[in-house]
């Protein structure tokens, strides 16, 4: 059933020129030159990958308009959103999931004129020094040398902003439990499989099946779990940071509807591994994540 919906599905680059799609791309974003623009960049980025050859064209469509509303890029070099196939295994078609990146995070965060400072780093092997016994919070030493910095292992992240009101936070997440989060929230990572390629133990055939971006950039997905989670618990939203958050892994349909792919929960349940992780130290409880 899945191989005739794919051999009877019309190309992209076709389903885009027809009439009710132009008319709907210009009513959305308003000017002719824009949506020709849009509809070059989106017809490109189509044809020069297979896995969205495969999805729904208005499911493309959706989310690309989504990202095209943010004014974010769908360049994979600049890593703003992502527009990612999935199979409904119900329905048998492969449908395009919108996946804002961490540099979208960034970029909507900043936009909005409330932050002074805003990113999120790898902590590397040996920087991390305990927790100070006065708190209970991490503590860190940087390494200076940069070419020895980026030859080591990465065990941990370390989100931070500081709005212009003087207010800051920081939580620092080990990989392990970074590995746990996507292993039990994500229906599209396996940590068994992701250290076989750590390993190199998956046959080059079979590396096509690994289309998560938790297995293609670990860092990259664990960036943007850190600040998503930061920015929504903590810092302050925009409208259009709302809307972005609320369609994040969504597949977005042309009525208006989005379903997710994943857990709806996949983002917001890793408030958990720091909530479970209290301790009581002369009757206060100190949240061991968070660095101020």
């Amino acid at each position: 059933m899945a191989n005739e919906i794919t051999r009877t599905q019309p190309k992209f680059s076709v389903v885009i020129q027809s009439d009710m799609y132009k008319k709907l791309i210009n009513n959305t974003l308003g000017d002719p030159e824009r949506s020709k623009r849009f509809i070059a960049s989106i017809s490109s980025a189509v044809a020069t990958n297979p896995n969205l050859q495969e999805c729904e064209a208005g499911t493309i469509l959706s989310g690309a308009l989504l990202g095209e509303a943010l004014n974010l890029s769908p360049s994979p070099q600049l890593g703003q959103f992502y527009l990612v196939g999935y199979k409904d295994k119900n329905t048998g078609k492969t449908n395009a999931q919108f996946q804002l990146g961490y540099k979208g995070y960034l970029a909507l965060a900043m936009r909005s004129g409330q932050y002074k400072d805003l990113d999120v780093i790898e902590i590397k092997q040996g920087e991390y020094k305990g927790r100070d016994k006065e708190n209970g919070k991490p503590k860190f030493e940087f390494i200076e040398n940069e070419e020895e910095r980026a030859n080591l292992p990465t065990i941990g992240y370390l989100g931070y902003f500081e709005l212009l009101n003087g207010f800051s936070k920081k939580i620092y997440i080990s990989k392990e439990e970074m590995e746990k989060h996507a292993n039990t929230y994500s229906k599209a990572f396996k940590l068994e499989d992701y250290k076989k390629l750590q390993a190199g133990q998956i046959p080059e055939k079979d590396m096509w099946k690994y289309s998560s971006f938790w297995y293609k950039n670990f860092d990259m997905m664990a960036f943007k779990t850190v600040l998503r989670h930061l920015i929504s618990r903590w810092g302050i939203m925009s409208i259009e940071m709302q809307d972005a958050y609320t369609k994040d892994m969504a597949v977005l349909h042309e009525n208006g509807d989005y379903e997710y792919v994943d857990s709806p929960s996949e983002n917001e349940n890793i408030i958990e591994i720091y909530e479970q992780k209290e301790e009581k130290k002369d009757n206060k409880v100190h949240k061991l994540d968070e660095v101020e």
